[in-house]
């Protein structure tokens, strides 16, 4: 009785040949404008101590209570995969005091991520994302930067219907004001909201801000308005965020219910949607988050970030990407050629040609047929025959026509042949 195949687990997925190629394309975008805009790759370990999300995150959110994959290891310690970047990034910058070699710290990442969440297009249990966060400024310059850098990459991918949402939360003190208010205006419809919104209420009420139900976002157009609560720094801070932006052409959109769902941010929030993603369709999120470093234990130091998951944006994308094809298919011919075969073809590649060759011991037309359908535009013949006189035939397969040359020729002949 044959075994059952073993499937993939529910959430994730297998990137395929055929389509790993796009996200090699979008990595080395993101790599290239990180390195122009004077970004440092940072990597951070698969899983961490779970208290790094505990006090980095907050306890209250959905990511710590209900989709973090934690588990307690045979030392007795709690570990948990990251279910996000910033926290770990915090982590790491403090431990190896970052703060105390550079004044300012601009780091990136591309990395995996893992959360307990329902599966749905686009969103995985394991999925991926690219972020930035930059240590050390508290200025409006930064947070616009942050903003540009992130319009950037996405408009070299050639997204378009782009939406940059925009709020500030204020200071802490004003966050905590705002929290109050919140609360105190739900309060006498607590019964009409959703059990999602109920337990919101208590513990993360401005997380109701995000509700997608029809009836809530009408009950709370008559919301109080953040800026209400702004201090004269909060104010200060943001009108200049948005001086800036006008100044360098970025169109944004004021959104006053955007709160983002994590405990840390303070002041510059924001969010980019694309149209290309019907209902679901944030591709980006960031902000500031001044007080993180403290609460991890390191020196207050101010940041901002921002990430963005790398499988929306290529949902979003309409980008196709042909990988390219080999250019030279060698044809072997006969038992006693193999060992010049596989000498010929390492001469190639290391002379930075992309080759391949038959593995399966095929016939010369089999062999043929395969150089043809990996799109190969030269077939370099090699049988006995050639052997013995140390020649090969090259067959250009875009015509047909075909020529003899030396073994000892090859390489220089082939830099000479258009490809």
């Amino acid at each position: 009785m044959s075994k059952s195949p073993i499937r993939s687990v529910k959430g994730t997925q297998d990137i395929l040949p055929d389509q790993s190629s796009r996200w090699q394309d979008l990595e080395l975008t993101i790599q290239k404008i990180m390195d122009r805009y004077g970004y440092k790759e940072i990597r951070t370990p698969a899983f961490e101590n779970t208290e790094v999300f505990l006090r980095g995150v907050g306890q209250e959110t959905d990511i710590v209570s209900k989709e973090m994959y934690s588990w307690t290891d045979q030392g007795g310690n709690n570990l948990t995969l990251k279910p996000e970047l910033t926290a770990p990034v915090v982590r790491s910058f403090i431990q190896h005091n970052l703060g105390q070699i550079n004044s300012i710290n601009k780091l990136y990442y591309i990395d995996s991520l893992f959360r307990r969440e329902r599966p749905q297009k686009g969103r995985y249990r394991e999925f991926h994302q690219f972020g930035v966060e930059v240590f050390g400024s508290e200025y409006p310059e930064v947070d616009v930067e942050v903003i540009a850098l992130a319009m950037y990459v996405f408009n070299n991918m050639g997204l378009e219907n782009l939406t940059l949402n925009l709020n500030s939360i204020g200071s802490p003190e004003c966050r905590k004001n705002y929290r109050d208010a919140i609360k105190d205006f739900l309060e006498p419809h607590f019964d009409d909201l959703s059990k999602t919104s109920q337990d919101r209420y208590n513990n993360n009420p401005l997380r109701i801000l995000d509700s997608k139900s029809p009836d809530e976002k009408e009950l709370l157009k008559g919301a109080p308005d953040i800026s209400d609560y702004w201090t004269s720094d909060d104010k200060s801070h943001f009108d200049e965020v948005c001086n800036l932006l006008k100044k360098i052409k970025i169109d944004y959109q004021l959104s006053p219910n955007l709160v983002r769902g994590l405990d840390y941010y303070t002041r510059t929030i924001f969010e980019i949607t694309s149209n290309e993603l019907g209902a679901q369709n944030a591709i980006c999120g960031g902000g500031r988050y001044d007080e993180l470093v403290e609460n991890l234990g390191g020196k207050p130091t101010p940041g901002i970030g921002f990430a963005a998951g790398i499988e929306r944006l290529l949902l979003a994308s309409q980008s196709e990407h042909k990988p390219e094809n080999i250019q030279i298919y060698i044809v072997g011919i006969g038992d006693s050629v193999r060992a010049t075969l596989i000498t010929l073809a390492e001469n190639l590649r290391k002379n930075n040609f992309k080759t391949s060759f038959d593995y399966l011991r095929r016939s010369m037309k089999a062999q043929m047929r395969e150089a043809n359908k990996l799109g190969a535009r030269y077939a370099i013949i090699l049988g006995e025959d050639e052997l013995k006189d140390k020649s090969v035939i090259i067959k250009d397969l875009s015509t047909s026509d075909q020529e003899k040359i030396a073994l000892d020729l090859l390489e220089k002949h082939m830099k000479s042949l258009p490809l």
